[in-house]
C-alpha cells in the first residue's frame, strides 16, 4: 500500500472512530424497552442534546433482514426523549437491535434484545413468563439531598434484577424521588427524571427488559401529595415522556391509569394520586381512585378471563390499620371497591403494591369466597425502615422483609391450572422467600 493510500485509510478510520465516540457521547440514557404486543414494540431513548435517533432491528436468526423504526428528532422541550416503534415484527419472536444517533450506530456493552408476545390463543397452553417488580428507587445527588447519611444506595440491585432475565418489569411507584429543588418547576422535574434514568447500573436492565410503570407520591409531587398539587400536570407530562406504557388515563381524562396483558394475565395499572383527596380535608368525599376509575376497573375486571387479574396501585390496599397512607384511611371507598369485587364474583384478583419501604404479603379471608392477597414489594434503593412492630394483622408469617429487595413473579403451568410464584430476593440476588398461589385457590 502506498503511503498516500495508507494515510487516507488511517484518516478515514480515525474520523470514523471519532464519529462513533461522538454519537456515544450524545447518549444520555437508554435505550429502554417499553410495551410489547404481538405486532409492535416501543423503544425509548434520551440524548444529551438535539439529535436524530432510530432503531435498526432484526430477528435473532436472520440478521441480514434488517428493519428500521421511524426516525425521531429529539428536542429540548421533550427533555431530548424519543419513543420509537418497531412495527415490522411477528408474534412470539426475539429480535436484536441497534441504536443509531445521527445515523451512526451507538454500541452498548450489554445485549440489546426485545420480545414480541406469543400468539397462543386457540392453539396451545398459555406461555410461561416472569416479571420483576418493586418500588422506591432513590438515586442520591448530594447537592440536592438532605444533609446526613445518604438515603439511597445498593444500586447493584438493578444488575441483580437483570441477571434474573425477567420478560418485563412493573415499577410500583416512587420510581423517581422529586426533591424540594424540583417539584415547583418543569426544569427541576425533568432534570430529576433524567438523573434517575441515567444511573449506570440501570442501563443493562433497560436495554433487554420491557418496562411498565405506575407512580406514587414521590414521582407525582411532594411527599404524601394529592390532587391539590398545583404542578401535577407537569409531573404527568414527565411521566409520559419517560415511560413507555401503552396509554395514559381513561375516558379522555388525565392520569396514568392503563392496562396491559402478558400471556394470559391481565394487569391493571391504577393512578392513586391525580384524583386523591387531601388527607386533612374535614368535609367532602374521601377518595384515592375516584368513582370513574373504580367503575373502569370493575368493568374491565368483569370482562377479563385471566386466571390472575393483577391490580397495581402505589399504596397498600388490604392492611386494615389506617397508617402510612394505605387504603384503610379511606374506608368508604375501600369498602366500595372490595364489595364490588365480591358482588360481581370476580375471580383471580391480586393486589400488587409498594410505598411503605418494606416487603410483606397480606391475606384477607372472606366469608363465602376466596381470600384476597396484597403483595407489597419495597424498596429498591430507598432507605428501608424497620417495621417489626408495624401493625398489620393480615401479614403472612415469614414474608416481612426490612431491607432493600425486589421480587420476581413467575406464571407457569397448563391452562386452567396456572401457578403464580412470587420469589423475593435481596440486593445481591439471593433468595429470601417464595410464595405460590394456584389459580383455583382464587375462585368462588
Amino acid at each position: 500500500m502506498k503511503k498516500t493510500q495508507f494515510f487516507v485509510l488511517y484518516l478515514f478510520l480515525f474520523v470514523s472512530i471519532i464519529n462513533v465516540n461522538a454519537q456515544t457521547d450524545l447518549l444520555q440514557s437508554g435505550p429502554m424497552l417499553g410495551y410489547s404486543t404481538m405486532r409492535e414494540v416501543l423503544i425509548w431513548v434520551q440524548t444529551k442534546k438535539a439529535a436524530d435517533v432510530k432503531i435498526v432491528y432484526w430477528h435473532i436468526y436472520d440478521k441480514k433482514n434488517r428493519h428500521e423504526t421511524n426516525t425521531v428528532h429529539t428536542e429540548k422541550k421533550n427533555a431530548f426523549t424519543a419513543k420509537l416503534v418497531a412495527d415490522e415484527v411477528e408474534p412470539g419472536n426475539t429480535y436484536e437491535y441497534e441504536l443509531f444517533i445521527n445515523n451512526k450506530v451507538v454500541d452498548r456493552p450489554y445485549p440489546l434484545r426485545f420480545k414480541t408476545q406469543k400468539l397462543w390463543q386457540w392453539r396451545e397452553d398459555p406461555p410461561n413468563f416472569s416479571f420483576a417488580t418493586g418500588s422506591g428507587a432513590f438515586i442520591n445527588q448530594k447537592q440536592y439531598d438532605r444533609p446526613g447519611k445518604p438515603y439511597g444506595g445498593d444500586y447493584e440491585i438493578f444488575l441483580s434484577i437483570n441477571d434474573k432475565n425477567p420478560d418485563f418489569m412493573l415499577w410500583l411507584g416512587d420510581n423517581f424521588y422529586l426533591r424540594e429543588v424540583d417539584w415547583n418547576s418543569r426544569t427541576g422535574i425533568l432534570k430529576r427524571f433524567t438523573h434517575g434514568r441515567s444511573l449506570p447500573e440501570l442501563q443493562p436492565l433497560l436495554g433487554s427488559t420491557h418496562h411498565y410503570a405506575i407512580w406514587d407520591d414521590h414521582d407525582f409531587g411532594p411527599n404524601n401529595s394529592d390532587r391539590g398539587f398545583w404542578n401535577k400536570e407537569t409531573t404527568l407530562e414527565a411521566f409520559k415522556l419517560f415511560w413507555g406504557n401503552p396509554s395514559y388515563g381513561i375516558n379522555g381524562k388525565p392520569g396514568t391509569t392503563t392496562m396491559f396483558t402478558w400471556g394470559d394475565v391481565d394487569f391493571f395499572l391504577l393512578d392513586n394520586r391525580y384524583y386523591r383527596s387531601p388527607d386533612r380535608r374535614k368535609f367532602g368525599k374521601r377518595q384515592i381512585l375516584g368513582d370513574e376509575q373504580i367503575e373502569w376497573l370493575i368493568d374491565n375486571l368483569t370482562t377479563s378471563h385471566a386466571p390472575f387479574k393483577i391490580i397495581a396501585i402505589g399504596g397498600q390496599v388490604l392492611n386494615p390499620t389506617p397508617t402510612e397512607e394505605n387504603y384503610s384511611g379511606y374506608p368508604v371507598e375501600k369498602t366500595k371497591l372490595l364489595k364490588l369485587i365480591e358482588q360481581e364474583k370476580i375471580n383471580g384478583v391480586i393486589f400488587l403494591t409498594g410505598d411503605v419501604h418494606r416487603t410483606e404479603i397480606s391475606k384477607l379471608e372472606r366469608r363465602g369466597t376466596y381470600p384476597l392477597y396484597d403483595f407489597t414489594i419495597s424498596p429498591f434503593t430507598s432507605g428501608p425502615t424497620s417495621f417489626k412492630n408495624a401493625p398489620n394483622r393480615l401479614r403472612i408469617d415469614g414474608t416481612l422483609v426490612e431491607k432493600r429487595n425486589f421480587a420476581i413473579f413467575e406464571v407457569t403451568g397448563p391452562r386452567k391450572n396456572r401457578n403464580l410464584t412470587c420469589t423475593v430476593y435481596d440486593k445481591d440476588g439471593n433468595k429470601i422467600f417464595s410464595y405460590t398461589l394456584n389459580e383455583n385457590e382464587l375462585r368462588d
